[in-house]
Parts: C-alpha cells; sequence; structure tokens
C-alpha cells in the first residue's frame, strides 16, 4: 500500500508540474497569469510553483477521497480537481501525504504549503488566490477538451502532444514554459 500512496503521490506532482505548461500553449495566458501574480505581490516563479504542488494536492486529495490508485489518476475528472481547489480547506489537502518525498522539490514545496496555510493572515490569502489560478487554469483545459467532461489522463495526453513529457521524466523547468 505504501508504494502505490507514494507512486499516488509521484503522479499527482507529475500532474501538477504538467498543468501549467499545457495551459500555456496560449502564451497570452502565461503573461496573463504573471500579471495576476504580481498585482497580488507573489514572485512569479514561487507563485507558479505553488500552483504546480496546489494542482497536485487537490488531484491528491480527490484521489484519495474516492480511493483511486495511482493507475487510475487518469480517470478522475479535471472538474473533480477544479473544485477541491477552490472547494476544500488549505489543512484538508494536507491530508493523507506521504511522509517523505522521493522529489526534494516537491518535499519544499508542500512545507512552504504548509507554512502558507498555519500562518494565516495574507499568506491565506496567497493560498486563495493561488487556488483560483488552480481552478481557472483547470477550467481553460475543460474549455478546450472535445469531451463534455475531461480526465486527469487527458492533460498527460495533451503534454505527450506537445513534447513536454514521455511518462514520469524531470520536469523541473516545463512550468517556466523553456
Amino acid at each position: 500500500m505504501t508504494f502505490d500512496h507514494d507512486m499516488l503521490w509521484r503522479r499527482c506532482a507529475h500532474l501538477g508540474r504538467l498543468l501549467l505548461p499545457v495551459v500555456d500553449e496560449e502564451e497570452w495566458r502565461r503573461d496573463r497569469r504573471h500579471e495576476r501574480l504580481g498585482a497580488w505581490g507573489i514572485d512569479i516563479a514561487e507563485g507558479e510553483r505553488l500552483i504546480e504542488v496546489f494542482a497536485a494536492l487537490a488531484a491528491h486529495a480527490v484521489a484519495v477521497d474516492t480511493s483511486v490508485s495511482a493507475a487510475e489518476l487518469d480517470v478522475l475528472p479535471l472538474s473533480a480537481v477544479a473544485d477541491a481547489a477552490t472547494g476544500k480547506h488549505d489543512f484538508e489537502l494536507l491530508a493523507g501525504l506521504p511522509d517523505t518525498f522521493a522529489d526534494g522539490r516537491d518535499e519544499l514545496a508542500v512545507k512552504v504549503f504548509r507554512l502558507y496555510t498555519y500562518r494565516g493572515g495574507q499568506y491565506s490569502r496567497r493560498l486563495s488566490q493561488l487556488s483560483s489560478e488552480v481552478h481557472r487554469a483547470l477550467g481553460v483545459l475543460a474549455e478546450r477538451s472535445r469531451m463534455p467532461s475531461p480526465r486527469c489522463g487527458y492533460v498527460f495526453f495533451w503534454a505527450a502532444a506537445m513534447g513536454l513529457s514521455s511518462g514520469q521524466g524531470d520536469l523541473t523547468n516545463c512550468s517556466r514554459g523553456r
């Protein structure tokens, strides 16, 4: 069970890293997101990394709530992940995470998310703003889809079609679109 749980997190983290590059197929979307992050006083690199981990946490929460395994992550509706990003309390997204992370970047990003969650005030506001960005990005992908209820697997498919991913590889610089 531990292996599958770790694998579930890795697949959710992979989904999170792919989200912005797939959305940024239309470059103006990245520019607008950068404008919003700047207007909110959020560093662009930090904000985009938190958006990635926020998407991963939302997907993970939905998968855990619905008892979906890592192999079945592809079937989760994007709308359910978007709803979790804006509908769940920040601390709820942290429930059920692995004790350790294979990727140090994921561990650091989750620690920053935790810190923001428990500090409250302006940090809580920032998480709310970032959750709206996750919801917006997932909504963009849902609108692009020809399917009535696109699933998480489509993000992996679209990323592969764009040449962004061929599996669980290192996507360290993907969110920068470079």
